[in-house]
């Protein structure tokens, strides 16, 4: 996982709620052996309308995903949060999160930024009122900001959180800042313990 620190630029606006981890990357696309090239999957079926926000050229290069309330529902799929990503966002906005799509998003890199309902709809009316407004969400302050449209606000985020976002560290990060203190373990372990060599 790579450290993430602040994430700004300009952002996508889906103005839809109770989003499900099925209409994020339908189930298709599970069947995928490798864990690259899920950006094409992502929102698969709404992109088949012309007018989805996603197909509008204006939003191309955003870098933060502001949805409606309830987003990340429905069954767990890191799959969600691979193919939020792989499109090129690095954060994404919601008044509330699904608990487990949240989690998802910790352990792998993309920041979720929960705010209060009135900053959500007024980042969603902002970025479509100005699809060039610059978002800024900064991991270390705990905010999110659009300076050009008056809005600043923080986002919860744990101490232990915050720390794997900034230093990149992934559960398997984590566990290898303890290596040390396994390798001591392993060379006293007595001898007739089971391996897993």
């Amino acid at each position: 996982m790579e450290p993430v620190a602040i994430v700004s630029g300009t952002a996508l606006p889906l103005r839809r709620s109770d989003v499900d981890t099925d209409q994020i990357i339908p189930s298709d696309w599970l069947k995928r052996v490798e864990r690259t090239g899920f950006e094409r999957g992502l929102f698969s079926e709404w992109r088949d309308d012309p007018g989805f926000v996603l197909n509008d050229e204006r939003h191309d290069a955003a870098v933060i995903l502001i949805a409606g309330p309830n987003f990340g529902t429905g069954s767990s799929r890191e799959h969600a949060v691979w193919a939020i990503q792989q499109h090129g966002f690095g954060a994404v906005v919601s008044p509330q999160f699904a608990d487990i799509f949240r989690n998802n998003c910790t352990k792998n890199g993309l920041v979720p930024v929960q705010v209060p309902h009135e900053v959500g709809v007024a980042l969603l009316d902002a970025v479509e009122a100005d699809p060039d407004l610059v978002v800024t969400v900064d991991v270390s302050q705990r905010t999110i900001e659009a300076p050009d449209a008056g809005i600043t606000c923080g986002f919860p985020l744990d101490d232990a959180t915050r720390e794997r976002f900034l230093e990149g560290l992934d559960d398997i990060g984590l566990t290898l800042r303890h290596a040390g203190a396994v390798d001591r373990y392993e060379v006293g372990r007595p001898a007739w313990l089971p391996t897993t060599n």
